[in-house]
Protein backbone atom coordinates (compact mmCIF):
# COMPACT_ATOMS: atom_id res chain seq x y z
CA UNK A 1 0.00 0.00 0.00
CA UNK A 2 1.40 3.82 -0.90
CA UNK A 3 2.24 5.96 2.09
CA UNK A 4 -0.29 8.63 1.97
CA UNK A 5 1.33 10.36 5.39
CA UNK A 6 2.91 10.18 8.10
CA UNK A 7 0.50 12.47 10.44
CA UNK A 8 -2.59 11.10 10.34
CA UNK A 9 -3.48 14.76 12.61
CA UNK A 10 -2.19 16.94 11.83
CA UNK A 11 -3.73 18.96 14.63
CA UNK A 12 -0.91 17.88 16.75
CA UNK A 13 1.47 20.28 15.07
CA UNK A 14 -0.63 22.98 14.26
CA UNK A 15 -4.09 24.59 14.33
CA UNK A 16 -6.28 27.72 13.37
CA UNK A 17 -8.02 29.41 16.36
CA UNK A 18 -10.59 31.91 16.04
CA UNK A 19 -11.51 34.00 19.31
CA UNK A 20 -12.80 37.19 20.57
CA UNK A 21 -11.11 39.25 23.07
CA UNK A 22 -12.67 40.10 26.81
CA UNK A 23 -9.80 42.88 27.88
CA UNK A 24 -8.62 41.24 31.04
CA UNK A 25 -5.42 42.03 32.18
CA UNK A 26 -3.13 39.10 33.63
CA UNK A 27 -3.19 40.61 36.89
CA UNK A 28 -6.96 39.36 36.79
CA UNK A 29 -5.74 35.84 35.18
CA UNK A 30 -5.67 37.04 31.57
CA UNK A 31 -7.64 34.87 29.28
CA UNK A 32 -6.66 31.43 28.55
CA UNK A 33 -7.07 30.63 24.69
CA UNK A 34 -7.77 26.42 24.16
CA UNK A 35 -7.55 25.21 20.56
CA UNK A 36 -10.51 23.78 18.89
CA UNK A 37 -8.37 20.12 17.85
CA UNK A 38 -9.42 16.60 18.63
CA UNK A 39 -6.04 16.29 20.02
CA UNK A 40 -4.23 18.99 22.72
CA UNK A 41 -1.21 21.27 21.40
CA UNK A 42 0.85 23.37 23.10
CA UNK A 43 2.32 25.72 20.50
CA UNK A 44 5.83 26.73 20.33
CA UNK A 45 5.39 29.64 17.58
CA UNK A 46 1.93 31.55 17.55
CA UNK A 47 1.08 34.03 15.02
CA UNK A 48 -1.85 36.49 16.57
CA UNK A 49 -4.01 38.51 14.19
CA UNK A 50 -6.53 40.91 15.09
CA UNK A 51 -9.68 40.89 12.61
CA UNK A 52 -11.63 43.77 13.42
CA UNK A 53 -8.98 47.02 13.06
CA UNK A 54 -5.64 47.60 11.98
CA UNK A 55 -3.52 46.88 15.28
CA UNK A 56 -0.56 45.07 13.61
CA UNK A 57 0.23 41.15 14.23
CA UNK A 58 2.47 39.77 16.55
CA UNK A 59 4.79 36.34 16.23
CA UNK A 60 5.86 34.85 19.74
CA UNK A 61 7.99 31.72 20.17
CA UNK A 62 8.52 29.14 23.00
CA UNK A 63 12.20 30.04 21.76
CA UNK A 64 12.83 33.69 22.84
CA UNK A 65 9.64 33.31 25.38
CA UNK A 66 5.90 34.02 25.21
CA UNK A 67 5.94 37.47 25.99
CA UNK A 68 8.16 38.84 23.72
CA UNK A 69 7.18 39.21 19.98
CA UNK A 70 7.93 40.56 16.78
CA UNK A 71 5.29 43.15 15.31
CA UNK A 72 4.00 41.93 11.98
CA UNK A 73 2.40 43.05 8.93
CA UNK A 74 4.39 45.53 7.67
CA UNK A 75 6.34 46.71 10.69
CA UNK A 76 10.13 46.09 10.41
CA UNK A 77 10.79 46.94 14.20
CA UNK A 78 12.45 44.99 16.59
CA UNK A 79 11.56 42.66 19.37
CA UNK A 80 9.43 44.06 21.88
CA UNK A 81 8.32 42.30 25.47
CA UNK A 82 5.13 43.49 27.04
CA UNK A 83 3.86 41.46 30.07
CA UNK A 84 -0.10 42.02 28.94
CA UNK A 85 0.72 40.18 25.47
CA UNK A 86 0.79 36.42 24.89
CA UNK A 87 2.54 35.21 28.56
CA UNK A 88 2.27 31.65 28.36
CA UNK A 89 1.99 28.45 26.05
CA UNK A 90 -0.41 26.29 27.62
CA UNK A 91 -0.97 22.46 27.34
CA UNK A 92 -4.04 23.02 24.85
CA UNK A 93 -3.12 26.62 23.96
CA UNK A 94 -1.83 29.98 25.38
CA UNK A 95 -2.83 32.66 27.87
CA UNK A 96 -2.83 36.53 26.95
CA UNK A 97 -3.72 39.87 28.85
CA UNK A 98 -5.23 43.05 27.91
CA UNK A 99 -2.92 44.14 25.14
CA UNK A 100 -5.18 45.82 22.05
CA UNK A 101 -2.70 42.99 19.48
CA UNK A 102 -4.23 40.05 21.38
CA UNK A 103 -6.93 40.60 23.87
CA UNK A 104 -8.98 44.01 23.58
CA UNK A 105 -12.26 43.86 25.38
CA UNK A 106 -14.52 43.87 21.42
CA UNK A 107 -11.98 42.86 19.91
CA UNK A 108 -11.99 39.59 17.43
CA UNK A 109 -8.51 37.37 16.74
CA UNK A 110 -7.21 34.85 14.82
CA UNK A 111 -4.36 32.64 16.34
CA UNK A 112 -2.08 30.55 13.82
CA UNK A 113 -0.47 28.27 15.84
CA UNK A 114 2.40 25.50 15.30
CA UNK A 115 4.30 22.76 17.50
CA UNK A 116 8.14 22.57 17.17
CA UNK A 117 8.94 19.24 15.40
CA UNK A 118 11.00 17.51 13.23
CA UNK A 119 8.03 14.84 12.31
CA UNK A 120 6.15 17.74 11.25
CA UNK A 121 9.15 19.77 9.28
CA UNK A 122 9.46 22.46 11.92
CA UNK A 123 12.54 24.32 13.63
CA UNK A 124 12.82 27.04 15.74
CA UNK A 125 16.25 28.59 16.45
CA UNK A 126 18.19 31.73 17.12
CA UNK A 127 21.53 33.00 15.96
CA UNK A 128 24.37 35.38 16.86
CA UNK A 129 25.09 38.36 14.01
CA UNK A 130 28.65 37.78 12.47
CA UNK A 131 28.53 39.98 9.51
CA UNK A 132 30.45 37.19 7.41
CA UNK A 133 29.28 36.40 4.28
CA UNK A 134 29.04 32.47 3.72
CA UNK A 135 27.93 32.19 7.24
CA UNK A 136 25.99 28.38 8.23
CA UNK A 137 23.88 28.19 10.79
CA UNK A 138 23.11 24.47 11.90
CA UNK A 139 19.45 23.53 12.22
CA UNK A 140 17.28 20.23 13.58
CA UNK A 141 15.01 19.56 10.59
CA UNK A 142 17.25 16.40 9.46
CA UNK A 143 15.51 17.68 6.56
CA UNK A 144 16.07 20.30 3.98
CA UNK A 145 14.44 23.42 4.69
CA UNK A 146 11.78 24.51 2.07
CA UNK A 147 10.26 27.59 3.31
CA UNK A 148 12.56 29.92 5.87
CA UNK A 149 11.55 33.21 7.85
CA UNK A 150 14.50 34.85 9.32
CA UNK A 151 14.33 37.80 11.76
CA UNK A 152 17.00 40.51 13.10
CA UNK A 153 15.22 40.77 16.53
CA UNK A 154 17.54 43.54 18.13
CA UNK A 155 17.02 46.25 14.86
CA UNK A 156 14.70 47.37 12.79
CA UNK A 157 15.24 45.61 10.25
CA UNK A 158 12.97 43.03 7.05
CA UNK A 159 11.52 39.81 7.70
CA UNK A 160 14.03 37.50 5.52
CA UNK A 161 11.70 35.03 3.40
CA UNK A 162 13.09 31.57 1.64
CA UNK A 163 11.01 29.90 -0.43
CA UNK A 164 12.43 26.56 -2.29
CA UNK A 165 9.25 27.48 -5.32
CA UNK A 166 10.87 31.12 -5.21
CA UNK A 167 12.32 31.26 -8.30
CA UNK A 168 14.62 28.20 -10.56
CA UNK A 169 17.56 29.55 -8.27
CA UNK A 170 15.62 30.57 -5.04
CA UNK A 171 19.01 30.69 -2.90
CA UNK A 172 19.73 33.87 -5.23
CA UNK A 173 16.80 35.71 -4.51
CA UNK A 174 14.38 37.12 -1.93
CA UNK A 175 11.17 38.23 -0.51
CA UNK A 176 10.41 39.83 2.77
CA UNK A 177 7.34 38.90 4.50
CA UNK A 178 6.71 42.50 5.77
CA UNK A 179 6.11 44.41 2.17
CA UNK A 180 4.19 43.08 -0.99
CA UNK A 181 7.62 43.89 -3.21
CA UNK A 182 8.29 40.96 -5.71
CA UNK A 183 11.27 38.69 -5.76
CA UNK A 184 14.31 40.52 -6.03
CA UNK A 185 18.04 38.91 -6.62
CA UNK A 186 20.93 39.58 -3.72
CA UNK A 187 23.69 37.75 -3.03
CA UNK A 188 23.93 38.91 0.91
CA UNK A 189 21.11 36.93 2.34
CA UNK A 190 21.46 33.73 1.49
CA UNK A 191 25.08 33.72 -0.04
CA UNK A 192 23.85 31.94 -2.70
CA UNK A 193 23.98 28.57 -1.63
CA UNK A 194 20.62 26.24 -0.70
CA UNK A 195 19.48 24.97 2.28
CA UNK A 196 20.73 21.44 3.36
CA UNK A 197 19.47 19.14 5.96
CA UNK A 198 21.77 20.06 8.33
CA UNK A 199 22.55 23.92 7.57
CA UNK A 200 21.01 26.60 6.43
CA UNK A 201 23.64 29.92 4.59
CA UNK A 202 23.37 33.81 5.72
CA UNK A 203 25.43 36.30 3.66
CA UNK A 204 26.79 39.87 5.34
CA UNK A 205 23.56 41.62 4.92
CA UNK A 206 22.45 43.46 8.23
CA UNK A 207 19.01 42.72 7.93
CA UNK A 208 19.78 38.84 9.23
CA UNK A 209 23.39 38.94 9.92
CA UNK A 210 24.54 41.75 12.32
CA UNK A 211 27.44 41.60 14.53
CA UNK A 212 26.18 42.12 18.07
CA UNK A 213 22.85 41.65 17.12
CA UNK A 214 20.71 38.40 17.19
CA UNK A 215 18.10 36.99 15.08
CA UNK A 216 15.47 34.35 15.19
CA UNK A 217 15.21 31.51 12.53
CA UNK A 218 11.87 29.53 11.80
CA UNK A 219 12.30 26.53 9.22
CA UNK A 220 9.61 24.44 7.62
CA UNK A 221 10.23 21.12 5.53
CA UNK A 222 7.74 20.05 3.25
CA UNK A 223 5.69 16.69 5.36
CA UNK A 224 3.65 14.50 2.67
CA UNK A 225 -0.11 15.23 3.90
CA UNK A 226 0.87 17.78 5.85
CA UNK A 227 2.52 20.75 4.81
CA UNK A 228 3.13 21.84 0.87
CA UNK A 229 4.97 24.94 0.00
CA UNK A 230 4.69 24.93 -4.06
CA UNK A 231 4.12 27.50 -7.03
CA UNK A 232 1.84 27.97 -9.58
CA UNK A 233 0.63 30.13 -12.61
CA UNK A 234 -2.17 32.15 -12.54
CA UNK A 235 -4.67 31.93 -15.49
CA UNK A 236 -6.76 35.22 -15.18
CA UNK A 237 -10.01 33.62 -15.07
CA UNK A 238 -13.13 32.95 -12.57
CA UNK A 239 -12.70 29.12 -13.33
CA UNK A 240 -9.00 29.59 -11.60
CA UNK A 241 -6.61 27.36 -11.26
CA UNK A 242 -6.74 23.91 -9.10
CA UNK A 243 -3.35 23.51 -6.77
CA UNK A 244 -2.97 19.83 -5.71
CA UNK A 245 -1.66 19.83 -2.04
CA UNK A 246 -2.29 15.95 -1.03
CA UNK A 247 -5.04 17.56 1.73
CA UNK A 248 -7.87 19.41 2.77
CA UNK A 249 -6.05 22.84 4.06
CA UNK A 250 -6.11 24.84 7.24
CA UNK A 251 -3.92 27.52 6.36
CA UNK A 252 -3.02 28.75 2.56
CA UNK A 253 -1.20 31.50 2.45
CA UNK A 254 0.15 32.77 -1.17
CA UNK A 255 1.98 35.28 -2.51
CA UNK A 256 2.95 36.62 -5.77
CA UNK A 257 6.20 36.61 -7.01
CA UNK A 258 6.78 38.80 -10.16
CA UNK A 259 5.03 42.06 -9.16
CA UNK A 260 4.15 43.71 -6.28
CA UNK A 261 1.11 42.01 -4.43
CA UNK A 262 -0.08 41.18 -0.80
CA UNK A 263 0.91 38.21 1.29
CA UNK A 264 -3.19 36.94 0.97
CA UNK A 265 -3.83 34.39 3.99
CA UNK A 266 -6.97 32.29 4.51
CA UNK A 267 -7.90 29.81 7.14
CA UNK A 268 -10.90 27.13 8.18
CA UNK A 269 -11.74 28.53 10.86
CA UNK A 270 -12.31 32.33 9.80
CA UNK A 271 -14.16 30.91 6.40
CA UNK A 272 -14.99 27.19 7.90
CA UNK A 273 -17.05 26.86 4.63
CA UNK A 274 -16.60 26.79 1.16
CA UNK A 275 -15.97 29.98 -0.58
CA UNK A 276 -13.13 31.23 1.71
CA UNK A 277 -13.32 35.02 1.03
CA UNK A 278 -11.64 36.59 4.36
CA UNK A 279 -8.17 36.74 4.28
CA UNK A 280 -5.82 38.91 6.10
CA UNK A 281 -2.28 40.31 4.96
CA UNK A 282 0.94 39.45 6.39
CA UNK A 283 2.34 43.04 4.87
CA UNK A 284 -0.70 45.07 6.14
CA UNK A 285 -2.37 45.45 9.19
CA UNK A 286 -5.64 45.96 7.30
CA UNK A 287 -8.67 44.01 9.36
CA UNK A 288 -10.56 40.77 7.71
CA UNK A 289 -11.28 41.94 3.45
CA UNK A 290 -13.03 40.66 1.31
CA UNK A 291 -11.97 42.21 -1.63
CA UNK A 292 -11.96 41.54 -5.71
CA UNK A 293 -7.91 42.80 -5.21
CA UNK A 294 -7.67 39.06 -4.22
CA UNK A 295 -8.71 35.68 -4.79
CA UNK A 296 -11.95 33.79 -3.77
CA UNK A 297 -10.89 29.95 -2.89
CA UNK A 298 -12.47 26.55 -2.46
CA UNK A 299 -10.77 24.23 0.08
CA UNK A 300 -10.93 20.77 -0.86
CA UNK A 301 -10.65 17.18 -0.13
CA UNK A 302 -6.75 17.42 -1.81
CA UNK A 303 -5.82 21.03 -2.68
CA UNK A 304 -7.41 24.36 -3.21
CA UNK A 305 -9.66 25.98 -6.33
CA UNK A 306 -9.34 28.98 -7.42
CA UNK A 307 -12.64 30.87 -7.74
CA UNK A 308 -11.49 34.48 -9.16
CA UNK A 309 -9.73 36.01 -11.65
CA UNK A 310 -7.33 38.87 -10.29
CA UNK A 311 -3.46 39.80 -9.72
CA UNK A 312 -4.00 39.31 -5.78
CA UNK A 313 -3.93 35.34 -5.97
CA UNK A 314 -4.98 34.66 -10.28
CA UNK A 315 -3.43 36.83 -12.63
CA UNK A 316 -3.28 35.44 -15.93
CA UNK A 317 0.18 34.59 -16.19
CA UNK A 318 1.36 35.93 -12.76
CA UNK A 319 3.65 33.52 -10.51
CA UNK A 320 2.87 33.06 -7.25
CA UNK A 321 4.42 30.98 -4.30
CA UNK A 322 2.16 29.30 -1.40
CA UNK A 323 2.47 28.18 1.84
CA UNK A 324 -0.14 25.53 3.06
CA UNK A 325 -0.70 23.22 6.14
CA UNK A 326 -3.60 20.75 6.66
CA UNK A 327 -6.75 19.92 8.56
CA UNK A 328 -6.74 16.37 7.33
CA UNK A 329 -4.82 14.16 5.29
CA UNK A 330 -6.44 13.45 1.67
CA UNK A 331 -5.39 9.73 2.38
CA UNK A 332 -4.43 8.73 6.08
CA UNK A 333 -1.42 6.02 6.61
CA UNK A 334 -4.47 3.73 6.47
CA UNK A 335 -5.84 4.26 3.22
CA UNK A 336 -8.91 6.27 4.88
CA UNK A 337 -9.67 8.90 2.47
CA UNK A 338 -10.80 12.38 4.00
CA UNK A 339 -14.23 13.95 3.28
CA UNK A 340 -14.73 17.29 1.06
CA UNK A 341 -15.99 20.61 3.31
Amino acid sequence: MAVYTTIDNPELYFQVKAYSGNGTAIGSGGQAITLDGSENMQPDMVYVKRRDHTNAGQIHDAVRGATKFLPMDGSTDAQETNSETLTAFNSDGFTVGSHNGVNNASGTYVAWCWKESATAGFDILTFEGNSTDDTDISHNLSAIPHWMVVCNFDAAKDRCVYHHKNTSAPETDLLVWNTNAATTDTNDRWSDEAPTSSVFTVGDSSQLNASGNTSIAYLWSEKQGFSKFGSYTGNGNDNGVYVHLGFRPSWFMCKRTDSANTWNIMDNKRDPHNEVTLHLSADDPHADETSTSDSDFDFCANGIKIREGNNGCNGSGATYIYIAFAEAPFVNSKGVPANAR
